[in-house]
């Protein structure tokens, strides 16, 4: 893994993990299910961010190497599945 794109991920991560604690005391404590809601969000779209970095380093890395090496077709079809994959969300 690319390390400038692992240190943005762990980061983000980190952020995450104290946004879902945040979100586990909200519900512990009844807070307003509007607030409850927007914060669910708001933890989707970060883990959102993550998954675009790791996209992105997969790209960079792992398909680009498979190209050179004549795994097209490998590289190809991991992309349209883990795109299939997005589109169920």
């Amino acid at each position: 893994m690319k390390q400038d794109i692992k240190k943005k991920a762990i980061r983000r991560l980190k952020i995450l993990e104290g946004q879902v604690r945040g979100l586990q005391k909200m519900v512990q404590e009844e807070k307003y299910c509007i607030d409850v809601l927007h914060q669910s969000l708001a933890i989707k779209q970060a883990l959102s961010g993550v998954e675009d970095l790791i996209l992105e380093n997969h790209l960079i890395t792992h398909v680009a190497q498979q190209m050179k090496s004549g795994k097209e077709k490998q590289a190809t079809k991991e992309i349209i599945d883990i795109y299939q994959l997005s589109k169920k969300k």
